[in-house]
C-alpha cells in the first residue's frame, strides 16, 4: 500500500510543475508584449508584475504559489502514512486532496470566479485536515511491539 498512498504525491509533484511551465508560458509573452525586458534590472519578483500586465496572466501564477503553500502540509502527511501502513481510505483521501488541488489549478488559472475557488479550496483542506489527523492517529496510536525494528 506504499505505493498507492505515495502516488498521489507524486502526481501532485507533477501538477505543480504543470502550474510552474504554464505560468512561464502564459507570462513571457504577455512581457514581451508588454515590452518588459526581463534584463533592464537586476531583481524583481512575479509579484512585481501585479497591476502591470492583464491580471489574468498572472492567474496561473497565484496558483503556483498556493500549490508550493498548503502542500507542504500534505506531503509529510501522505510520507507519515505510507511509512505507518496506509489504508484504503488514507488512499481514498489523498486522491481526493490532489483531484481538488487539480481542479483547483485549473479553475483559478482559467475562470477564477472566487466563491468556487473558494468551495474546491475548502473542500481540498478538509480532505487534509483528515488526512492529517489520520497521520497524528496511527502515529500516536500506534502499537510500539507492532513497529518495525
Amino acid at each position: 500500500m506504499q505505493a498507492q498512498m505515495l502516488a498521489p504525491a507524486a502526481v501532485l509533484v507533477v501538477w505543480t510543475l504543470v502550474m510552474l511551465f504554464w505560468t512561464a508560458g502564459v507570462r513571457l509573452p504577455a512581457l514581451k508584449k508588454a515590452g518588459i525586458d526581463l534584463g533592464a534590472r537586476p531583481g524583481g519578483r512575479g509579484q512585481d508584475l501585479e497591476g502591470v500586465i492583464d491580471p489574468k496572466i498572472n492567474w496561473p501564477s497565484h496558483n503556483y504559489s498556493h500549490l508550493v503553500e498548503q502542500p507542504t502540509v500534505f506531503y509529510p502527511a501522505v510520507v507519515i502514512l505510507a511509512i505507518m501502513g496506509a489504508g484504503a481510505v488514507d488512499v481514498a483521501l489523498a486522491w481526493a486532496y490532489v483531484g481538488l488541488r487539480i481542479v483547483h489549478s485549473i479553475w483559478q488559472a482559467t475562470v477564477n470566479r472566487v466563491p468556487v475557488r473558494f468551495l474546491i479550496f475548502i473542500t481540498a483542506t478538509l480532505v487534509l485536515v483528515a488526512l492529517a489527523l489520520r497521520a497524528c492517529a496511527v502515529t500516536l496510536l500506534a502499537d510500539p511491539s507492532a513497529l518495525p525494528a
